[in-house]
């Protein structure tokens, strides 16, 4: 059956991205210059900024500052012909154009140990990174120029920047807006419920790699159109024999990658490689709790229900920080370029469209400096796949949230009724072949496109329990969490559980999925780090509990969040398989374990599903 619910191209007015009573500013710039230097660090390091400004500044005029911080360089030298034609990438001229003439300037900064900058990296993030957006901020604000405020702002790994900028607690800084980024490094992008994300954590190191040593060839299989545009980093203006960024490259050679931890790392608190005390916490942007609720700075934030783990930092973000906030959960893919909707598989057009979205930015950060009260909301704005449509909620999980319990029964069935049958168990044994596909969440992450077409052919391969048809419409909005009671022939292993709509027609919609490694099945008594909508699982060593072969164990994990209405008639099914090779590692590293899952009065295997009543 074909979904009537086509995806709409909403007005502005019936989306999160509308702000009432904005007090935008006019000013009289038409044009801007573009610039580049270094600003030496408290250490000596010299980090390389690109400043954005309106041309003919008078001593009295006065703007405030958009920062952004990247590892994935600050300006371009392009490849000719294209150095002839362009000054700068399309979208960013029309930031710019817009951002000057509502008073605003730019600043990009090369973060140390890439682009043009000096210095070396020994993780994403690291404590000298972070600082030297303090020093950035001081320099900017000494500036004639400067009104003495502000923004910070980015996507992926610079909505991680911006938000450790939060932490500093500079009062100069007015607002955040970081959007697909990460929050809990370890849970999030490289250990998803404890099993190694091989497939992101490798590329993308491969990546930041390629690019420490000014080669845009790695560009290629990300962003195909930016390797054929795009030569290199742009060296400062002053280096015309590009001597000095020669220099702060040889000194990128020392710079570690995140694969490097691949044999390193297993547990939440191993050390990261050739550190003593730094661990994957370290990196996370959630440790800084404290000092970013200090600063009371607004957050604006925007995530996707299916880029990686996105949605789950925003809603636990949301949970935990107690500074102003809007967060938005959509239907969009990584960096919000193409909707990521399994309802609507074909439909990649996004809206809004990026100039639209630019506009909105300028629009919270007027609010943030130049509001007549300060930016006091703290709101969450969620969009229901299936049903194609946007809410709003100002606690979470939102009102009218009950678990719905669904048992896993005989003949693959998926039930409301507990089994009271003594004997029931299905047995599976691990096929390491199977995937999820190159088109899923986590690949999503790394701007691939959406695919989730194949579920029905994928599942022939897989562990499936099936409802009957639903006799009303369900919304499901939060996190599911799933009980499983097995044995296995193996200490160590990993269960993928899939939650999915299977319409009249046997056609199969992916609705979200969890995972959890065995070794880290334990419920941990401490508190959590962060508030959670789901069973606390440490991932610590003091925590590690392997199977023992052949012994009955409980497995609690809970689901990446989502809110999708499923139709009546449509069925609900919970897919299960023991491997998805094309993303997360082969556990255990040896054999093909055979899992058995119980479904009987005394041993009950059963899904918890979060519904809104309506």
């Amino acid at each position: 059956m074909v979904n009537k619910n086509k995806p709409k191209i909403e007005s502005l007015e019936e989306t999160p991205y509308y702000f009432e009573n904005i007090p935008r500013q006019t000013t009289s710039f038409k044009s801007y210059k573009k610039n580049s230097q270094y600003l030496t660090m408290r250490d000596g390091v010299k980090i390389a900024i690109e400043l954005v400004l309106p041309e003919h500044l008078s001593p009295k005029d006065k703007i405030s500052i958009v920062l952004m911080q990247t590892r994935y360089w600050r300006d371009y030298s392009f490849r000719i012909p294209f150095k002839w034609l362009l000054k700068e990438v399309p979208d960013m001229k029309s930031l710019h154009e817009l951002g000057i003439s509502r008073g605003y300037g730019f600043i990009y900064v090369d973060v140390r140990g890439t682009g043009a900058s000096f210095g070396n990296r020994p993780y994403p993030w690291s404590k000298e990174e972070v600082e030297d957006g303090r020093e950035i901020i001081d320099w900017i604000i000494n500036q004639t120029w400067s009104d003495g405020n502000v923004v910070t702002m980015g996507g992926s790994y610079g909505g991680g920047t911006a938000e450790h900028v939060s932490s500093l607690n500079h009062p100069a800084v007015k607002g955040i807006l970081p959007y697909s980024n990460q929050w809990d490094t370890y849970t999030e992008v490289g250990f998803p419920g404890g099993a190694y994300n091989h497939f992101f954590i490798r590329i993308w190191g491969l990546l930041g790699r390629a690019l420490d040593m000014n080669n845009s060839r790695k560009f290629l299989g990300v962003l195909p159109l930016l390797f054929f545009l795009v030569k290199g980093v742009k060296p400062i203006e002053s280096d015309k024999e590009k001597i000095q960024l020669k220099n702060a490259i040889k000194e990128h050679s020392s710079n570690i990658y995140v694969f490097q931890n691949e044999d390193v790392v297993t547990y939440r608190d191993d050390p990261l490689v050739y550190q003593k005390e730094d661990i994957v916490d370290t990196v996370s942007v959630f440790s800084k709790k404290e000092e970013i609720e200090k600063s009371n700075v607004p957050f604006y934030c925007w995530g996707g229900w299916l880029d990686g783990a996105t949605s789950d930092n925003i809603i636990n973000r949301f949970m935990t920080y107690n500074n102003p906030m809007r967060a938005i959960i959509g239907d969009f893919d990584h960096g919000m370029k193409r909707r990521a909707n399994p309802y609507h598989p074909n439909t990649f057009k996004f809206f809004p469209e990026k100039k639209i979205q630019q506009r909105i930015w300028l629009d919270f950060f007027d609010i943030c400096i130049h509001g007549k009260e300060p930016f006091s909301e703290k709101v969450l704005y969620y969009y229901t796949m299936g049903e194609e449509k946007w809410k709003k909620t100002e606690v979470w999980p939102p009102a009218g949230h009950i678990m719905q319990k669904w048992y896993f029964s005989e003949n693959n069935s998926l039930s409301q009724t507990k089994p009271q049958n003594e004997l029931g168990e299905d047995s599976y044994q691990v096929d390491h072949n199977i995937t999820s596909g190159k088109g899923n969440r986590w690949h999503i992450h790394y701007v691939q496109k959406m695919n989730y077409k194949n579920r029905d052919k994928i599942e022939k391969k897989l562990l499936t329990y099936t409802s009957d048809p639903l006799e009303e419409d369900v919304e499901i909005t939060g996190h599911p969490v799933i009980t499983i009671i097995l044995t296995s022939t193996h200490k160590d292993g990993v269960i993928f559980a899939y939650l999915e709509d299977v319409d009249e027609e046997g056609k199969v919609t992916y609705i979200t999925e969890g995972q959890l490694r065995f070794i880290h099945r334990k419920i941990s008594e401490d508190e959590p780090p962060y508030k959670i909508m789901v069973p606390y699982h440490s991932f610590k060593k003091k925590d590690s509990l392997p199977l023992v072969p052949g012994e009955i164990s409980e497995i609690i994990f809970g689901f990446l969040p989502t809110s999708v209405l499923v139709r009546k008639d449509h069925r609900l099914r919970v897919a299960i398989a023991g491997a998805d090779k094309d993303t997360f590692s082969h556990y255990p590293a040896e054999g093909n374990p055979v899992i058995t899952i119980k479904r009987t009065k005394d041993y009950a295997s059963f899904i918890n599903i979060p519904t809104i009543k309506k």
